[in-house]
Parts: C-alpha cells; structure tokens; sequence
C-alpha cells in the first residue's frame, strides 16, 4: 500500500483551498488533509459506504461526503483546487478512468489532479491517460514501485458531455464464472424471502426474483454506484419483487429474517487478499436467516470459509463446483455461547 507520508508529502494545498478526494477515503492522506485545510473544503467523492464507516465520527465540518458515480451529473464544474486519487482502491480501470473525467470536471482552471499508486496497478498507463486528457503530466515521486503523478488542468480545457461514462460501466456486464455455478446450485421457492448479500451487478439477486414469483428480494451492497445500477436495471427489467439499498454488510436489514441469503463475496480490499468480508457476510447471513433458512456462499477454491461456516452453522455442504470454484450450502444456525 502506498506509504502516508509518500502522498502528503507530494500533495501541494493551502488552509483554504477546497480539495477532492476520488474514490480515496481509506488512503490516510485524507485525515492529514481533514486537519489542514482549516479554513477550505474536503469532499470525499466517495462510492463505498464501508470505507466511510471506518472515518471519525467527529470529522471537522469541512469534511463532507458526497456519491462518486455522478458527482458529475450533481456539481457544479470548476469549484476544486486539488483532486487526489490513490488507484488501488479503485475496483476497476474504468473507475480510474472516470476519476479522470471527475477530476477534469471539477478542477478549476491551473488546478492539479494527483494520481498515486502501484507500477503493477497501471500507475505508468495511467500516466499515460492524464498525459491524453490535461495535456500534461510530471512525475513527482517514485519510491519502492509507487508513484505519485501530477496534471494540471488548462485554462482552455473542456469535457464532453457526450464522453461522460454511463452509469452501467459501474457494475460488471459478465456473469462470472463463480456467480454461473451459484445460479445452476441455488433452489429457489417461489414463496422465499431473499437476501442477495453484496449483490454486485445484481444477477444472483434477479435470478431469484424471477422464480420467488411470491415473494420478495432485497438485495444490498456498500457500493452506491452499484446500488444505483441494480436500481436502475431492476426498473428496466419489470422486477416488481426487488427492493435494492445500500448497505455495509447486512447492516441495514439486520432486524429483518430470509428464508434464503446468497453471496459470491469478495476478497479482496485495498488490493490485498483477505477473508474478512465473507467472514463477516457469513456471520451476518446467520442473524438474519429464519431457523429453517438456506444459506448459498460460491468462492474460489483455495479460500478457506468453512471453519466460519462451521462455527455459525449446524451443518455446511458443498453442492457444485469445479477445480476452481465450490458452492456450499450451509443450514441452522448455531446456538450463540
């Protein structure tokens, strides 16, 4: 991960200025930021809700947050002095790529846009793109593989609207391999109450939907680019059933009960592998699964979730798979010591 002092020391913004922070709210640039702007702005242009729950309860009043996915569509242009991303907590490139657009929206004219990351997360292509859109770009640092790169916006510059990405270019077109052999294993009810748990692109989710023909799907997930996609494509579906809502983790619907909870959580944060958020995806499809409940998890093979599934549940099988990929599907919960 790039190094704190790495990025502030490169990041050049006076007590007043108003900075932008692009889908870069867990990088600790942003509370060394928060405590120096005394007298200026930091909006975090933010798309995940669990990042932001992991910030200050009591951040200054500066610090405000705003969704990422159409921080064009809801700004005004030319109002930011700084723009600063770190690449590794973008999921994909087009994500990194729309910052780039965000950031030559925002920024006023002479403004600077600071990109920071990884040779092996793209940073030298990236430099490449910002070379394309601000006309210019320098190499400010490099330090163990990581660089810290600045454009500055120019008095003649201006976006096309019509270059401005849709919102579908957030959410996964492709129906992994994972999520297809979950889809082949799940048995549907058509009375079941659903839980599509970090719903992603949404198919697990709209696959039930189609047969709980009497019932209802909720599905969840921490991104608001992808909850506003799910959105949007269930409308343009005709699914009646589903009731889409952000939501880090099952947190929102804690205090509801499914008959059946499904997930192909992911692993990895910040560009590193971890087993942490299925883990917690487990132990929260235990709390709110009914006592008679259906509980699908897909993953890839050589992730080790069954000592959690074991440990929330009474019994956990595995009900397709391949050399890569293993469905398991775990019933009753456990009896909390």
């Amino acid at each position: 991960m790039l190094h704190a002092s790495l990025l502030y020391d490169s990041v050049q913004f006076a007590a007043e200025d108003r900075v932008l922070v692009l889908n870069s709210a867990a990088d600790p640039f942003v509370m060394r930021a928060a405590h120096g702007l005394l007298m200026g702005r930091l909006l975090l242009a933010e798309d995940n809700i669990a990042v932001l729950g992991t910030l200050p309860q009591a951040f200054p009043l500066h610090v405000q947050h705003v969704p990422y996915h159409d921080y064009i569509l809801q700004h005004p242009p030319a109002t930011m002095d700084t723009a600063v991303m770190n690449i590794i907590y973008q999921p994909a490139n087009s994500w990194m790529l729309y910052g780039l657009q965000v950031a030559a929206f925002a920024l006023k004219p002479s403004g600077r846009l600071y990109l920071a990351g990884p040779k092996d997360r793209g940073i030298v292509t990236m430099a490449k793109r910002m070379k394309e859109v601000f006309g210019n770009v320098e190499t400010l640092t490099i330090s163990k593989g990581q660089r810290v790169l600045c454009s500055r916006k120019r008095a003649d510059f201006s976006l096309d609207p019509a270059s401005i990405m849709p919102l579908d270019m957030f959410a996964e077109s492709k129906l992994d391999e994972g999520t297809r052999h979950l889809l082949d294993a799940i048995e549907v009810r058509a009375t079941d109450e659903a839980l599509d748990l970090g719903c992603g692109a949404g198919f697990i989710g709209f696959h039930i939907a189609r047969q709980a023909t009497s019932g209802q799907v909720t599905m969840v997930d921490a991104s608001l680019a992808a909850v506003a996609a799910v959105q949007q494509a269930a409308q343009q579906q005709g699914l009646t059933n589903v009731h889409v809502l952000p939501s880090n983790g099952a947190q929102a619907v804690l205090g509801q009960r499914f008959s059946l909870v499904a997930t192909n959580p992911p692993f990895h944060m910040g560009g590193i592998q971890t087993l942490q958020i299925a883990e917690r995806f487990i132990r929260e499809a235990a709390q709110v699964l009914t006592p008679n409940g259906r509980f699908y998890l897909v993953a890839n093979r050589f992730l080790k979730y069954e000592p959690t599934l074991n440990a929330c549940f009474t019994s956990v099988q595995e009900v397709s798979g391949d050399s890569r990929y293993k469905v398991l599907l775990a019933l009753g919960e456990k009896a909390r010591g």
